[in-house]
């Protein structure tokens, strides 16, 4: 498994100093989380002063993937609202050129949420997504880049919070999947998730079973078995503090030399 974290771990640090840290820690990726002063829009305004050459040239020297997790705060592809759409479409096609100014390998991005306990507007959203995310797939692939769409917590609310809907959208776009391993335990058979095709990367985090808690690997009751572990090529950890980052980490290794 080629091992990484979430850099919402260490939220506000510059990315040259997250890099520094991840080859230190013997992380082979990291996966940017694009919010706060890792905008998309923000940081294509701030190119020099980012500079983009010299973070390609840290991480290729340190053999370090970089991923990218879209902007989720106030945006929503399924939304009712046409403006909304086109402002989610926007920010996710801005994540892709930040990839692309990386060399980054994928950009997970959520499928949105819909708020009526109905069924023909939840069809009416799932709907409005793929619509949404087709075009940004068509840019992810000129770029070579990775549009992956991630599972979310089984919660009427969210888009994709169940196997056969994750994969009705991915198909319909014909984009990637990243599995949320948290949020797949929250669904009553996590394990229907593994057979899902075009799976690009997981993350990983851990709760109860009932809330989406992000607790450390290995804290709730989600399956880390070797032998799920083993079934992992890209794994992120995404907690919200680097403490706990490496005790995952710990865990993971042990799991996988130990196997218990």
């Amino acid at each position: 498994m080629k091992l990484g974290f979430s850099t919402l771990s260490l939220f506000m640090n510059k990315i040259q100093d997250i890099l520094e840290i991840a080859y230190r820690d013997n992380f082979n990726i990291i996966e940017i989380l694009c919010e706060g002063p890792y905008m998309p829009r923000l940081m294509l305004k701030n190119k020099e002063e980012i500079n983009f050459p010299k973070i390609r040239q840290i991480a290729s020297d340190y053999d370090i993937e970089i991923f990218l997790h879209g902007p989720t705060v106030d945006i929503n592809p399924a939304s009712m609202n046409q403006g909304i759409r086109e402002e989610s479409r926007k920010q996710i096609m801005e994540a892709l050129e930040i990839a692309d100014l990386l060399n980054g390998k994928a950009v997970t991005t959520h499928p949105g949420v819909v708020h009526r306990r109905e069924k023909r507007i939840r069809d009416l959203a799932t709907n409005f997504c793929i619509e949404t995310f087709i075009p940004c797939q068509e840019f992810a692939e000129d770029l070579g880049i990775a549009l992956s769409i991630e599972n979310m917590p089984k919660r009427f609310s969210y888009l994709g919070n169940c196997p056969s809907e994750l994969n009705k959208i991915a198909n319909a776009v014909g984009c990637g999947i990243t599995i949320d391993w948290g949020h797949a335990n929250t669904y009553e058979n996590p394990e229907e998730y593994l057979k899902l095709p075009n799976i690009n990367y997981f993350h990983l985090n851990d709760n109860n079973g009932i809330k989406d808690q992000h607790l450390n690997v290995g804290d709730g009751t989600a399956d880390f078995s070797k032998d799920f572990l083993k079934k992992v090529d890209y794994g992120i950890i995404e907690l919200n503090n680097y403490e706990n980052v490496l005790l995952s980490r710990d865990f993971i290794n042990k799991k996988l030399i130990d196997g218990y």
